[in-house]
C-alpha cells in the first residue's frame, strides 16, 4: 500500500519537477573561445549518472550549467546499459554519481550531490 502510494505521488510530482528543473536553470558563466574548449575537453572524461526527476540530480545539474559544463549525462533510470554500467563501476544503484576518469585512464566513481558540486567548483570555477 505504501509502494502504490509514493508510486502514484512520484507520478503526479514528476511533471512539476521537470518543469521546475527546466525553469530554474541558470544562466551559464561566460568563457572565451579557448577557455571554453579546454573546460569542454576536461569534461569530455566525465559522465554524470542521473535519474531525470531526482532533486540531487537536478541540484548537481543546475551547478554544471551555471559553470558551463558540457558533461555527458547517462541516464540510468530509463537505460539498462547505464544501470549496469553504474552498478558494476560504482558498486550502487544511486544518483547523481559521476565518473572521473583521470589522464592515465584511472576510473573514480563519486557519490553524493554536495560532493560532486565542490568538485566541479574546485575544478572549474
Amino acid at each position: 500500500m505504501i509502494k502504490i502510494f509514493f508510486r502514484t505521488l512520484r507520478l503526479i510530482l514528476m511533471p512539476f519537477m521537470l518543469l521546475w528543473a527546466k525553469l530554474a536553470t541558470p544562466k551559464g558563466v561566460v568563457r572565451s573561445a579557448e577557455a571554453q574548449q579546454q573546460v569542454d575537453q576536461q569534461c569530455s572524461q566525465l559522465q554524470l549518472y542521473h535519474f531525470s526527476t531526482c532533486p540531487f540530480c537536478i541540484k548537481v545539474r543546475h551547478e554544471m550549467a551555471r559553470l558551463s559544463l558540457p558533461i555527458t549525462l547517462r541516464d540510468a533510470q530509463h537505460d539498462p546499459e547505464h544501470r549496469e554500467a553504474l552498478q558494476q563501476g560504482g558498486g550502487k544503484i544511486q544518483t547523481p554519481c559521476l565518473r572521473i576518469t583521470d589522464a592515465q585512464g584511472q576510473v573514480q566513481w563519486m557519490y553524493e550531490s554536495n560532493d560532486i558540486i565542490q568538485y566541479l567548483q574546485q575544478r572549474f570555477s
